[in-house]
């Protein structure tokens, strides 16, 4: 079979299993987790045989005209280059281990059949996208994943958290994707085709007549997709939906998404360096920022959506700086170690009975009691912290050297400030990244206080999926070398200067860390014990707050959060086993001495969301009150009048139609002597003159 039609399985396969999960799942029940898990693995297998015929050599190129258009044609294309293959790879696997995964995480759950039938259609849109060689194509499956994550974070429709988050993360993307389109359709204007080979020859031949506007367009559409800054707001509250779904999202999928449509697409942005340095202060703000938020988050799936947006931001900030072999390495370790933490998240979630860190730090040896999430997990944060030789390590390298080398003016790719603005950012994101990793890590697995509840062991499907993510996850950095043949050639090695500045200031995050928890639990221990009443969520500041002194209450309000965001989610609703009691108390929390008088405001995302309710939702309903006042008093006063007037005219002369004769001879009658009479007044009149 040739290696086109291969190519051509990856992305049908997870689509038929979609379909026909989606017919039997009531039906025949018993077929949904095989339509389910095969059809997947298939996928990914093929995706590998792809990868290895494919050999990071020339790329594979095949196309058919899918329709007559009159003008700019829209083709059937396949263009198969090292970035494609292996990234379509990374779907594949982090996808079956997800199916796989769900069968044991979502096994009492009765939406299963359409949530698998579901992440099916999600991974097809994705391979679509990743193989597709014609823009208008790669639209088709870039729509379709934004329709799949609308259904797939609002699983738990029944939650008002789960219908808000489905339906900002839709309404956020297709913000986005406005000008996403309008920038397509410019781009294959100018360079007369939907072809991403004729385009990038248009390209390198300098045909694009507007760059600039195009690649700004371009980039709106990503910074929606791959929850960049200023349209990254939906990913923290998409962790409304399943945990494998975050998984999905996060590390293979949907976010995923845009960084690599600009990897494909980064000379049309070369073109531009004003869209460069656009692209590299929106990496380094978003690394920045969503590094901070991180540190205040409570909710251990919401720390791990801001890990993920300042992860892509590190992709984009190596698209800044013009080198997308970093961009995409980054991808593909990221994608490892993030589906395990997700995923290992759920073990946690599961096992304790809440996502709340606070909660977890006050149950004493919850890591005994999962060990396989423990163990595996404490790989996933060591290479999200860049730890070396960890995966993570040697692909945040790749992109602080890129940086390095285009803020030192050695590459002609991007102009030296947008260098040196995400060299900066990513040096002080390492340092951030590796503080709220140490962060999760102490909180989750070093707490203090009563035994964490002893369920037995997770099953099979879930712990066996971690480990085999964890390989990924601690040896794909030592591919570094024969990766960057697959790319475009670019060093993908750490040199000295990155290695000291990257690791010592991930260095200094975690052990800054370490002591202010330590720190933190002298305190807490030190600190009065609080009464579960004290702890139940109250408006303002509770009873027990107002007797104790300043330092006491501010540990009882950090209880009364920690109990607030401990509140069951649907996700531990469908847990088999009894739900364990939030112990209460103070909660160890460095990230509150870390970040001072930021920590109320990063806890809010910095309050962006308020500020886009004020500039764009309070505005829009105050048009819409106009509009609806303007359509009720004045557009439908005058259909009432128009209405009005011949219903009033057609009552008089139904008063006039009484049915009797001697009424309708005697107006006859003195119809004719007015008439006479006038007839004789103008006679007279007439004879006068």
């Amino acid at each position: 079979m040739s290696t086109t039609t291969l190519a051509v399985l990856v992305p049908l396969l997870p689509f038929l299993g979609a379909v026909a999960g989606l017919l039997l799942g009531r039906s025949a029940p018993g077929f949904v987790r095989p339509l389910a898990v095969l059809p997947a693995l298939a996928s990914a297998v093929l995706a590998v045989i792809v990868a290895v015929r494919q050999g990071g050599g020339t790329p594979i190129v095949a196309s058919t005209e899918l329709t007559p258009t009159g003008s700019v044609p829209i083709d059937l294309a396949l263009y198969l280059d090292g970035f494609a293959v292996l990234v379509a790879m990374l779907v594949g696997v982090v996808a079956t281990c997800v199916q796989l995964y769900s069968t044991a995480y979502l096994r009492e759950d009765p939406r299963y059949p359409s949530y698998a039938a579901l992440v099916s259609l999600f991974t097809s849109a994705m391979l679509l996208v990743v193989y597709s060689g014609d823009l208008m194509v790669l639209l088709v499956g870039w729509e379709v994943m934004g329709i799949c994550s609308y259904f797939l974070v609002g699983h738990y429709w029944e939650t008002e958290a789960a219908r808000s988050a489905s339906l900002k993360a839709f309404l956020v993307t297709k913000l986005g994707d406005v000008p996403f389109l309008i920038g397509l359709f410019a781009l294959a204007t100018d360079a007369g085709s939907f072809r991403i080979t004729k385009i990038l020859g248009t390209v390198a031949a300098g045909g694009l007549d507007h760059p600039t506007l195009i690649a700004l367009l371009l980039l709106a559409g990503v910074a929606g997709k791959s929850a960049q800054f200023p349209l990254h707001t939906w990913l923290p509250d998409a962790m409304a939906g399943p945990t494998p779904v975050s998984a999905l999202i996060h590390a293979a999928t949907m976010v995923a998404a845009g960084v690599y449509f600009v990897a494909r697409l980064l000379p049309v942005f070369e073109a531009s360096q004003a869209a460069m340095v656009v692209m590299a202060v929106m990496a380094a703000v978003t690394m920045v920022g969503s590094g901070l938020a991180a540190l205040a988050q409570d909710d251990i799936k919401r720390v791990l959506a801001y890990s993920t947006i300042g992860q892509l931001g590190y992709m984009t900030g190596a698209l800044a700086v013009g080198d997308r072999g970093a961009a995409v390495f980054h991808l593909l370790s990221h994608g490892a170690f993030k589906a395990l933490l997700f995923l290992g998240a759920g073990v946690i979630i599961h096992a304790a009975g809440t996502n709340s860190l606070a909660a977890m730090s006050r149950m004493d040896g919850l890591a005994k009691r999962i060990p396989d999430a423990f163990w595996t997990m404490t790989i996933a944060l060591l290479a999200l912290a860049a730890i070396p030789p960890f995966a993570g390590f040697f692909s945040k390298e790749a992109v602080l050297v890129a940086a390095e080398h285009a803020a030192g003016g050695h590459t002609e790719a991007a102009p030296g400030a947008a260098g040196w603005v995400v060299l900066v950012a990513g040096v002080l994101t390492a340092l951030l990244t590796a503080a709220y990793a140490t962060r999760l890590w102490l909180m989750a697995f070093r707490g203090r206080g009563p035994a964490a509840p002893d369920h037995g062991k997770e099953p099979l499907a879930m712990t066996g999926v971690l480990w085999l993510l964890a390989i990924p996850s601690l040896g794909l950095g030592l591919a570094a070398a024969p990766i960057a043949d697959w790319f475009d050639g670019n060093e993908l090695t750490p040199t000295l200067t990155t290695s000291v500045l990257g690791t010592g200031a991930a260095a200094v995050g975690a052990v800054l860390t370490y002591a202010l928890w330590q720190r933190a639990s002298a305190k807490a221990a030190a600190a009065p014990a609080v009464a579960p009443a004290a702890a139940a969520p109250a408006p303002g500041v509770t009873a027990a707050a107002a007797e104790q002194p300043a330092a006491v209450a501010a540990t009882v309000s950090a209880a009364t959060a920690a109990a607030e965001s401990a509140a069951e989610t649907p996700e531990v609703a469908e847990v088999s086993h009894e739900h364990p009691a939030v112990p209460a108390g103070p909660a160890a929390d460095p990230g509150r001495a870390l970040l001072g008088p930021l920590h109320r405001h990063a806890a809010e995302g910095f309050h962006l969301d308020s500020v886009y309710d004020r500039l764009f939702v309070r505005p829009v309903r105050a048009a819409a009150s106009l509009v609806r006042f303007l359509d009720r008093e004045v557009v439908d006063t005058y259909v009432s009048g128009a209405g009005a007037g011949p219903r009033l005219l057609g009552s008089l002369v139904r008063r006039a139609q009484t049915g009797n004769v001697q009424s309708y001879l005697s107006a006859l009658l003195a119809g004719a002597v007015v008439l006479a009479i006038a007839t004789a007044v103008l006679a007279n009149v007439n004879a006068g003159s």
